[in-house]
């Protein structure tokens, strides 16, 4: 066999496998995205409990593999702080939510560009405009922005090459004030205080601003967005 035979082999069994992979992890995501229901905050409380002391990585393990798919991680937070109160829950909900990102991001990484922005879909287009060469600024831009959930990001960062420490540091940096805010939100609905209500709006307004901080400064030293 010729060395050109050998790599038209090589490429096309790359090519299957390839495919192979994205109508396998395709079918696992849309399939959690649309027949999946995350339980209630009650349910998920009561199904946390039932493990006993084993009940803090039952939830961590839970929160971290909703980071990887299009499920919000919303609900998990809020558990948090009505399970673990403000600190605890804080500490294991941002724990969840930092590993699933990570393996999120290492999995892309593996996949590949063209497999990843097929599952992304419609978030492809937005996560490339704010993801290609970017760095820590960007990457905080996109994690604080309200309308993009986690798991794009994690992909599109991995398939477009962002590297681990900006993309882990930012992830780590953004992702505090809201998760702050959501396990608070769950603090004060199970157990209403001045002290509760005071983080919430704190970090609700931690949210707006970081945010709005983190776009004008990514934008400014954007060479390519200086002028849009």
């Amino acid at each position: 066999m010729t060395a050109e035979n050998e790599n038209t082999s090589l490429f096309s069994l790359r090519s299957v496998g390839s495919l192979i992979v994205l109508v396998v992890l395709g079918a696992s995501l849309l399939w959690v995205s649309f027949n999946m229901e995350l339980p209630s905050p009650e349910a998920l409380r009561e199904t946390i409990l039932d493990y006993g002391w084993a009940g803090w990585l039952v939830f961590l393990g839970i929160t971290s593999a909703i980071a990887i798919t299009p499920i919000p991680v919303t609900v998990p937070a809020l558990v948090a702080g009505s399970l673990y109160g403000l600190i605890e829950g804080t500490l294991l909900s941002f724990s969840g939510v930092m590993l699933g990102s990570w393996i999120g991001y290492w999995l892309a990484r593996a996949l590949g560009q063209r497999i990843v922005f097929r599952l992304l879909g419609r978030h492809s287009t937005i996560v490339q405009n704010y993801l290609s060469n970017a760095g820590f600024w960007a990457m905080c831009t996109v994690r604080l922005m309200p309308a993009l959930p986690y798991w794009p990001i994690n992909y599109g960062a991995g398939a477009l090459g962002v590297k681990q420490y900006a993309f882990v540091s930012a992830t780590f940096v953004a992702s505090i004030p809201g998760q702050i805010s959501l396990v608070a939100l769950g603090a004060f609905a199970s157990n209403p205080s001045i002290f509760h209500g005071t983080v919430l709006v704190i970090a609700w307004v931690a949210v707006l601003v970081s945010t709005w901080i983190s776009y004008k400064y990514w934008r400014n030293t954007a060479p390519d967005r200086k002028d849009a």
